[in-house]
C-alpha cells in the first residue's frame, strides 16, 4: 500500500502539472442549491456498461457543481479512462485523452482549477474524488473513483460522490491491458449524462 502511495502521489503531481497557475473558481451556494444538486445523479456511459454515481454536495458543492456543468456541455463525451492501476483506481476525464497522442493523456482540463474542499468522506471501494497536481487548489475536470478502500487519500483530495450502480463496469475497466504508464491499450471511452429529479 505503501508503493500506490508514493505512485498516486507522484502520477497525479506529473499527470496534471500545467493546471496550477490557471484561474481558481469557486462560488457560493444556498440551502436549495445544494438540495437539487443533491438529488442530481450522472450515469457514464462505457463499451463495458453503464456507471451511475450519487453526488455529495453538502461536502464539496463546487466539485459537484462543476463536474455537472461540465458534463452538461458534453465536456466528457469522447474522453477516456486514461489511466488504471489494479487494486487501486481508475481515472479520466482529460480532454487531452479525445487525442490520439497518448504521451499528453493526463496533462489536461477545463482552463481553470478548483478550490480544495477536502473533507471527512473516506476513499473507499466505489468512492468518485477528484484528481490534482501537488497544489491543493489544482483539480479541474480529471477525476478518479476507487476500486479499493485507499484511506491514505483521505483529506488530501476531494470526495464529491460515489458509485451507486456499475462496479462491476469500474472492475472491467480497471482490469484491462494497460502500458507502462497505465493508459489502457484499447480506448475506454466514456460519455456522462446528468439526471435531473424535478420538484
Amino acid at each position: 500500500m505503501k508503493f500506490y502511495k508514493y505512485l498516486f502521489s507522484m502520477l497525479f503531481a506529473i499527470s496534471i502539472s500545467f493546471m496550477v497557475s490557471a484561474e481558481i473558481k469557486k462560488h457560493e451556494f444556498t440551502k436549495e442549491d445544494i438540495q437539487r444538486m443533491a438529488k442530481a445523479k450522472a450515469v457514464i456511459e462505457t463499451k463495458f456498461g453503464n456507471i451511475e454515481l450519487k453526488f455529495f454536495p453538502e461536502v464539496a458543492p463546487n466539485h459537484v457543481r462543476n463536474f455537472i456543468d461540465l458534463a452538461k456541455k458534453g465536456f466528457y463525451d469522447g474522453t477516456t479512462f486514461h489511466r488504471v492501476i489494479p487494486g487501486f483506481m481508475i481515472q479520466g476525464g482529460d480532454p487531452n485523452s479525445k487525442s490520439p497522442d497518448r504521451s499528453k493523456h493526463g496533462m489536461g482540463g477545463p482552463g481553470y482549477t478548483l478550490k480544495a474542499e477536502f473533507n471527512d468522506k473516506p476513499h473507499k471501494r466505489g468512492t468518485l474524488s477528484m484528481a490534482r497536481a501537488a497544489h491543493p487548489d489544482s483539480a479541474g475536470s480529471q477525476f478518479f473513483i476507487c476500486v479499493a478502500d485507499s484511506p491514505f487519500l483521505d483529506r488530501q483530495y476531494t470526495v464529491f460522490g460515489e458509485v451507486v450502480s456499475g462496479m462491476d463496469v469500474v472492475d472491467k475497466i480497471v482490469a484491462q491491458p494497460r502500458d507502462k504508464r497505465d493508459n489502457p491499450i484499447e480506448r475506454i471511452e466514456m460519455k456522462i449524462k446528468i439526471v435531473e429529479k424535478q420538484k
